[in-house]
């Protein structure tokens, strides 16, 4: 096997349990493609094997078991019902850099984002098949994960085994249903990772006023009506997620007002009408890629919660989430304490949020932690 040598003082997040090599820590590696490697200190010891990627800045993904193996013991760790949609395999945290896989009422949506899930895709795909109750396999390309890896980027979906999916797959979460549209839906189609965060809010918008900002296919939303709030608005720019959003509202059996807005403009002009809500979620997509787009990001929260703040009537809840990876626990709460004096007002943390259980993060991988949300209440 071709070896990968680290140079003198690299091998310490290694030893650790930390998936990635950066090309800066490796004195040499006698390769210029994809393929298995054995990774190797400046002292001669050997630290394990992973995959080389040279058109990656992580230059080496390390794996610590047989591809196949860390799947199964992964599914093995969820509890999958036949309708339900649950995380089968997440990344980094669960041993296979790069590999994404998402049950959805008995199919599988995998994304190959690293080069590592990509040399083993077929036995991660013999193992999957292994999953109780799974009909089909299909895949959704990560577009800009995958440009990074100097990997093929098209087609954006296409069923891989099994029987392909039908256009709209319903699911079932906490009781509630949605339609989930797997082939051009974000991510795989749904946010899973938000599962236990709509629980929570849904737990709090009894009798009160709901909006729900960024709101997709209206999961924060349906939760706040089917829980007995006296209104919800949703709103999002894109038209397509709109009409998803009002199909599940109606497969619930909820009234839901729908705006298609640019979230930022629709704030300030309801500020400007003198509206109020007793309850505003704010879950924007990713701000921030990189931490060199970190500050302008963290403008943006500051401003989106800055108006929210401002929209709350007395006494009211503010649910706000970041997804970005590069913004902290610590930064976004910062950017919060900020914008609640610049508002005037005062908040205490109700609860705390992260992505659902079903997407642990590896002790050895604080990277795994990229979903932050706090519910504030003023007082």
């Amino acid at each position: 096997m071709t070896q990968v040598l680290l140079k003198p003082g690299r091998e310490r997040s290694v030893r650790e349990g930390h998936p990635w090599i950066f090309s800066g820590a490796i004195a040499s590696c006698p390769t210029s493609a994809v393929e298995e490697v054995e990774v190797i200190s400046s002292k001669g010891e050997k630290l394990g094997r992973g995959v080389y990627s040279p058109a990656s800045m992580i230059r080496v993904r390390m794996m610590r078991g047989e591809a196949a193996s860390l799947v199964r013991a992964a599914v093995a760790r969820r509890q999958i019902e036949p309708d339900a949609a649950v995380r089968l395999v997440n990344a980094e945290n669960d041993g296979i850099p790069g590999l994404i896989a998402d049950f959805y009422a008995g199919f599988a949506v995998c994304q190959f984002t690293s080069a590592l899930a990509e040399f083993y895709r077929d036995q991660i795909l013999d193992a999957l098949m292994e999953t109780p109750g799974l009909q089909g396999i299909s895949e959704r390309l990560d577009l800009d994960s995958r440009r990074k890896e100097g990997m093929a980027v098209n087609p954006a979906w296409r069923n891989l085994r099994g029987a392909e999916p039908p256009e709209r797959i319903a699911i079932t979460e906490n009781g509630l249903k949605f339609l989930v549209d797997v082939r051009n839906g974000h991510k795989t189609g749904f946010y899973l990772d938000q599962r236990e965060a709509r629980k929570a809010v849904g737990e709090l918008s009894a009798g009160r006023r709901v909006l729900n900002c960024f709101c997709y296919t209206g999961g924060f939303g349906i939760y706040a009506a089917a829980n007995g709030a006296k209104e919800v608005t949703q709103v999002d720019l894109s038209a397509d997620a709109l009409e998803l959003a009002g199909q599940n509202a109606a497969l619930n059996g909820v009234k839901c007002a729908f705006e298609r807005a640019d979230v930022f403009k629709y704030l300030r002009t309801c500020r400007d009408a003198g509206r109020t809500f007793d309850l505003i979620v704010l879950d924007p997509p990713k701000f921030a890629e990189t931490k060199s787009q970190l500050m302008k990001a963290a403008r943006g929260y500051k401003d989106i919660n800055l108006l929210a703040m401002k929209l709350l009537a007395p006494g009211g809840i503010l649910a706000t989430f970041s997804c970005s990876g590069a913004m902290t626990r610590d930064f976004f709460l910062r950017i919060l304490q900020e914008a609640a004096a610049d508002s005037g007002r005062r908040f205490q943390i109700a609860a705390e949020t992260r992505q659902a259980s079903d997407h642990p993060v590896g002790l050895a991988f604080p990277e795994g932690l990229y979903l932050k949300g706090f519910i504030l209440r003023e007082h």
